[in-house]
């Protein structure tokens, strides 16, 4: 078998077998064929995309190139919750421990962020003493007690996909629903969980930018799961604007420690009930609205609350010791009228410019700058008001300017986009 003839194969759109692609993988990661090579492989499939029959085959072979884990000693339901990222996007820091607290297992493994969009793993590390790596066993006492456990992707789980996607992502390849859908849901079968709901954002501050390509992504998830026995659910939400008012590793996790205090953005609330309330559904065989009401009666009576400090604590962290160590410039508006718009890529490279953001995995971050912004979509603002607070340790330049360039204040009040677009099951 040689990867020059399964590249050409490829490229003349026919399919190819299971093997093919096991030997084009499985030698990328022994090392046996170079980064040309497999760029050629990859972009062969980029241009040319992959039948269903062959996502199911590159799929099974990333599960198989790293371990599995086996959550079949943890005595409640388990439900694996994953997001697609974007800007703001704190969700699994609010739905993990409501969930918990409802009697359900999250088991979470979450990883870096990469260019503009942050990662889970980076707003937990602010947290003084938070334990990103624990043991095997750990990971399922932790489970079996608390209810939820966040910790960083295993190196061991989806071997080959941890080096096919840094490739894709050097090269470009990123947006290819195959090659994507793939990555997803090796790690998630992989990381044992038989129920899976995935937020999948849709806008310009996500990487999947329109609904039409979103849809067909969340079908492709949805088919891989069913062809693992798994049940996955995608809700497609809004990301053309930021998630919450908060953007930066610690500010965020001040918005969460927010939220459960009562005070949170109405988009915010929204989709945290959404999700937990579709995780709560499926895994406790319960109607929707009875689990709507059983997430909002956790939060009203405090015990999702508890359970967000219980989980921080049994993992090592100290939210007291959570610290914002930044110089704060207040951006005030230069007109009257309303806020139609908040623009979700502009304000993320403000915030990845002032290092909150990495480009490579080994970069390091400033967890205390960020934005907090003190108007969202909606609100009508008076010339003189604070639009928002830049957090920085570096001034750049015209950051004033930029953060107020990303609001669009018009006269006229338009109406709201719904941040729920539609699931998909």
């Amino acid at each position: 078998m040689k990867a020059v003839e399964i590249i050409e194969k490829k490229n003349n759109k026919e399919e190819l077998t299971y093997k093919e692609i096991e030997y084009m993988v499985n030698s990328y990661v022994k090392g046996k064929i170079n980064d040309n090579t497999m760029s050629d492989f990859v972009w062969s499939i980029y241009n040319n995309t992959l039948s269903m029959e062959e996502t199911y085959y590159l799929t099974d072979i990333m599960i198989k190139s790293g371990e599995t884990i086996d959550l079949s000693s943890i005595d409640k339901p388990v439900c694996d919750k994953h997001s697609t990222g974007g800007v703001g996007d704190k969700i699994t820091l609010i739905v993990s421990p409501i969930v918990a607290a409802a009697g359900v297992a999250v088991p979470k493994m979450s990883g870096r962020g990469l260019g503009l969009t942050g990662g889970t793993v980076d707003k937990l590390e602010s947290i003084p003493g938070y334990k990103l790596n624990v043991s095997k066993k750990e990971f399922l006492r932790l489970l079996n007690t608390v209810g939820c456990a966040v910790i960083s992707q295993s190196e061991k789980i989806a071997v080959a996909d941890k080096k096919i996607y840094a490739l894709r992502n050097e090269i470009g390849a990123v947006d290819s629903i195959p090659l994507i859908a793939s990555s997803i849901m090796s790690k998630k079968i992989a990381s044992g969980s038989d129920t899976i709901v995935i937020d999948l954002k849709v806008g310009k501050g996500a990487f999947m930018t329109n609904i039409k390509d979103a849809t067909k992504l969340a079908k492709t998830m949805v088919q891989i799961g069913k062809y693992y026995g798994k049940k996955v659910i995608c809700t497609l939400s809004d990301m053309n604007i930021p998630l919450g008012l908060n953007i930066g590793n610690a500010l965020e996790v001040k918005e969460a420690i927010n939220f459960f205090n009562g005070k949170y953005d109405k988009r915010l609330y929204e989709l945290s009930v959404y999700i937990s309330s579709l995780m709560i559904s499926v895994s406790k065989n319960i109607s929707f609205n009875s689990a709507k009401k059983l997430v909002i009666n956790l939060l009203e009576c405090g015990h999702a609350k508890n359970k967000f400090y219980e989980w921080i604590k049994e993992q090592g962290g100290d939210i007291k010791k959570l610290k914002i160590t930044a110089y704060k410039k207040y951006i005030y508006s230069d007109e009257t009228g309303y806020i139609n718009n908040i623009d979700s890529h502009k304000l993320s490279k403000l915030v990845f410019d002032l290092g909150a953001g990495r480009v490579k995995k080994t970069d390091k971050i400033d967890y205390s700058v960020g934005v907090v912004l003190n108007k969202t979509i909606g609100s009508k603002v008076t010339k003189g008001e604070l639009l928002g607070t830049i957090y920085y340790n570096k001034k750049l330049e015209d950051m004033n300017t930029t953060l107020k360039e990303c609001f669009k204040i018009e006269k006229r009040k338009r109406k709201n986009k719904k941040i729920i677009i539609k699931t998909i099951k």
